[in-house]
Formats: structure tokens, sequence, C-alpha cells
């Protein structure tokens, strides 16, 4: 059917950072594979509409863009606090604007939790809003009782409020954060990027604590990619560098894969002994190593390979990767859960340790490099060597019970996404239940 033509029109506005778009297009790619009666416009900076305008999409999936009013990707991390609060107070006029000029009109949006004035924007003009979280949803339920015994206790330091110590010591991004949280309760649903069976325990304690309708859609991974391996890399990305094909020559589950992240660093002299740890260490590795990968690959020599970007999830399913050493992002989180891979965990910030302790001591398929929380500590490179050669030992009997319990995840993660299992489910629920309103309303 004609796209345009369609009663029920999405419009999808995530956060303007990678591991917010990504989830986000992610969902949409999904929703509007599963819907063509549904129209979904992907809102983007004019900068981010320039890095991924031209990835391949459903016909009944669109982008659109609101003018550069935010600073640059590109420097966002030299002023987090600054980008914060830009998104959080020049993002909506333009938005609201584009919602007017937008044919057919616009029945509901799905925006990203932080950006609390979405559901503002969807409330005064009678549209029902879906707060997207994009994170795990321990996460959501740690922060949520963090900002509530804040509230009530602001002198108590609990544990829970020293895994979130970098988030306090900011308090004008916590006081966004709070004010998110104060406004998914004027939103119609709440999205969660994770898999329920994964985290059903405090889905369920979310669940009771909010009175809509709550749909856990994960894992929100483009594993769409890998059934139609025709679909190309996102455009904003470099190529694969040859990765895959020195994949195709290393033995089964052999290769170290190391990746920390798109957005937060560890220090330089920290990446030194990681580089020479696994050197001492004789593991065969693939890093991914941002800005100082010529620097790094010197350091290393030839037991593995360093590039500057990667298809993640094409290589996470790679038959010779064996291991992942991770930042512990939750999309990473997923990705690696979905490919079946054990974890080494290295948190720097926010959620990542929240997502580290869900790793190791709740799925036990990991273990930490070790940090302390709240701040950096220099983990040596004979200490980087020992573990990491104990890691992918695979005669390792502690190593083979962590790598069956990450085989059993692997099957909860890919049965969920199949039809009449829980994330598909709720998906079609999720489309019904806009669907429909979108219909009575034009009716």
């Amino acid at each position: 059917m004609d796209p345009t033509a369609s009663a029920c029109h999405v419009a999808a506005i995530p956060y303007p950072g990678r591991g917010h778009i990504n989830p986000m297009f992610n969902f949409c790619y999904l929703l509007a594979s599963m819907r063509d009666d549904v129209l979904i416009t992907f809102v983007l900076t004019q900068e981010w509409l320039g890095f991924i305008g031209s990835d391949p999409k459903p016909p009944n999936l669109r982008f659109s863009s609101i003018p550069n009013v935010i600073p640059s990707e590109l420097a966002r991390a030299a002023d987090f606090p600054g980008f914060w609060e830009a998104v959080m107070t020049k993002m909506e006029d333009p938005c609201e604007r584009l919602l007017d000029r937008l044919k057919p009109p616009v029945t509901a949006i799905v925006a990203d939790t932080f950006l609390f004035w979405a559901v503002g924007l969807g409330n005064r003009r009678n549209i029902q809003v879906a707060s997207l979280w994009p994170m795990s949803v321990s996460e959501f339920y740690h922060l949520d009782n963090l900002i509530v015994q804040a509230q009530n206790s602001p002198t108590d330091m609990s544990e829970q409020r020293a895994e979130h110590s970098d988030l306090k010591e900011n308090k004008q991004i916590f006081g966004r954060v709070k004010e998110a949280f104060s406004w998914i309760r004027k939103a119609q649903f709440l999205l969660l990027t994770s898999i329920y069976e994964l985290e059903a325990q405090v889905i369920d304690a979310v669940k009771a604590k909010l009175s809509f309708p709550i749909y856990s859609l994960g894992p929100l991974i483009p594993y769409f990619k890998l059934r139609h391996s025709s679909i190309p890399i996102p455009s904003y990305q470099s190529n694969n560098s040859g990765c895959l094909e020195w994949l195709d020559s290393q033995r089964l589950s052999s290769v170290l894969y190391i990746s920390l992240g798109s957005f937060l660093s560890v220090s330089s002299a920290q990446m030194d002994e990681i580089a020479v740890g696994l050197q001492q260490s004789g593991v065969r590795f693939l890093w991914v190593v941002r800005g100082e990968a010529a620097r790094i690959k010197d350091i290393c020599g030839e037991m593995g390979m360093v590039v500057a970007w990667c298809d993640q999830l094409r290589v996470l399913s790679h038959d010779s990767v064996g291991g992942f050493w991770s930042h512990c992002g939750w999309n990473s989180v997923v990705e690696g859960v979905f490919s079946g891979l054990p974890f080494l965990t290295f948190p720097i910030l926010m959620d990542q340790h929240c997502n580290g302790k869900l790793i190791v001591e709740d799925w036990k398929i990991g273990w930490r490099v070790r940090r302390e929380l709240g701040k950096e500590v220099l983990v040596k490179r004979d200490e980087i060597a020992c573990l990491v050669k104990k890691f992918m030992d695979l005669e390792s009997n502690e190593g083979n019970e962590m790598r069956r319990r990450a085989r059993e995840l692997q099957e909860i993660c890919q049965q969920a996404i199949t039809k009449g299992e829980s994330s598909y489910t709720n998906l079609e629920a999720f489309a019904r239940d806009i669907h429909n309103a979108a219909t009575v309303e034009a009716g």
C-alpha cells in the first residue's frame, strides 16, 4: 500500500547519540517490516541525516531532519554536560515545527526516554507517546529507586548511589534524568530494549510500578542484517578493513574481540597496558580502537588486528570469535549475548557498571577486569596477559561452564524474536495498539 496514505503515522525521535539512534532505528525497521500500514518518520538532526541518510530501509520508513541546533556529534565528548543540556532545551521547538509540516498528520510519537519534552509535545497535541528506554531494565529500576532515595534521604550514600556516583557528581545532568523519569508516567507506553526472559524479575517489578502498557521488544540490534547479508553496513561507518576476511583465517573460537565503546574512553596509559598485555598473552585478538589505532597497532605487534571500526554484530557472530572484552554499553552487551559469547567486563561510566554486574553476577557469563566503582584503576599488563590467556583457554572447565551458560542465553535471546514468542508478540501488540488508536481518531 501507499505508505503516505496510512492512518497510523509514527514520529520516531531518538536522542542524538549512536548508542540511542541505533536501537531506535532497529525498532523502527522491525515495526515497518511487520506492518506496511504504519508510516514511520525517523527524526534526526541534519548532521545525523548526513551520517545515515542512505541506509537501506522499508518503503514505509522515511527520514526527516531538524536543523543542527545542538553541538556536533564529533565534539560531543569534549563537553558532554553542554551537549546534554542543548539536547534538553533546543530540540523541542524545531521538532514541534517539523510535526506541523509532516503529512499525513502524526498519530503517535516514539521518543527516547531522556527526551522528556517529547511527552509534553505529544500530550499537548493529543498524540499518544511511547517512551523508548535505551538501556537495561535493571538500570531503569536502579535509577528510579535512586531518584526516590535522593528525594527522601539526600544525605544517604548507599551502595546503589555509589554505582551511579558519576551521575550524582553532575547535578545538572542528574536533574534532567529526574525530570525524564517524572515525565515517563505521563506517556502512554514504555518500550524496553531488553528481552523479557533475560530480566523477567525486574521487568515485572517495573510493570508493578507503572500503570500503562509496557512492552519488552529486545534485542533491538540489527540481527536482520545477518538474515539478509545483502544489506550493507551503515553509511556513517567505514568499511570492515578486511577484518572479516582475517577472521576467516583464524581457528574456531580463538579470537578475543575487544571494543571499549564509541564515546567514552579509557586513559592512554591503560590502553598501552592492554596492548602490551594482549601481546604477552599469546592470544589472537581483534581490537576496535577509536582515534589512535595506528599507535596501538605498533605496540600490539602481529598477534592481532587493530581497526578503527568494524560491523560489530557480524564480527561477534563469526565462528572464530570466542570472547568479548567490552565496556558494557547496553547495545554491545545485547549483541554479545545474542552471539553466545562470554565477556570480560570493563565498565567505564554510568549504566555500564550495572550491565557488568548483570553479566558477572546474575547471568554468570563473564569475568571482571579489575576496576573500582567511581574511578579508574590502572590494570597492569602482566595481570591482563594472565587473565586473557585464562579466559580464552578452551580446555578450562570454568571457562567451558561459562560458555555453556552463554549459549543458553543466546538461545533465549534468539527465541524471543521468533513468531509467537515474547518480543515478537510484544511488537505485534504495540503495533496493534497504536494502529487501533489512530484508526479511532481518524474515524
